[in-house]
């Protein structure tokens, strides 16, 4: 199984050039092979963003994604490195700390716990 971090399926909706062909590419191609999903979190996301109204959830289903529940065990990972994060980044920044969001380290961790590949366009950030 494939994890889809947001930007993936939003590049394969919106994107532009070869940032749509690439997203478009890796879901197909995860959906033969491995299965591809998203979780909860981002759904949230999705639905957050500019296709107010729309079934999301069906247009994933009729791509061949499965939309996941956020397992609780996810939590803890999820927690424990995004504070490891905020502190590194603080002391490394002179106490400013980072602006990027919760919800990426949710969907880090899912995959993480799962033993999942994770696709994305930010591979810096998860590193």
């Amino acid at each position: 199984m494939i994890l889809l971090d947001t930007n993936i399926v939003i590049d394969a909706h919106y994107g532009v050039g070869n940032d749509k062909v690439r997203a478009r590419n890796l879901i197909s191609s995860a959906v033969i092979d491995s299965g591809a999903a998203i979780n909860c979190i981002t759904l949230a996301e999705l639905y957050a963003g500019p296709r107010r109204g729309e079934d999301i959830e069906a247009d994933m289903r009729q791509a061949g994604i499965v939309v996941l529940d956020f397992p609780a065990g996810a939590a803890a990972i999820c927690g424990r490195v995004y504070r490891r994060y905020r502190l590194n980044r603080a002391r490394s920044r002179g106490g400013k700390t980072s602006s990027v969001p919760l919800p990426d380290f949710f969907i880090g961790a899912h995959a993480e716990l799962m033993g999942w590949k994770l696709a994305t366009r930010d591979v810096e950030r998860y590193r």
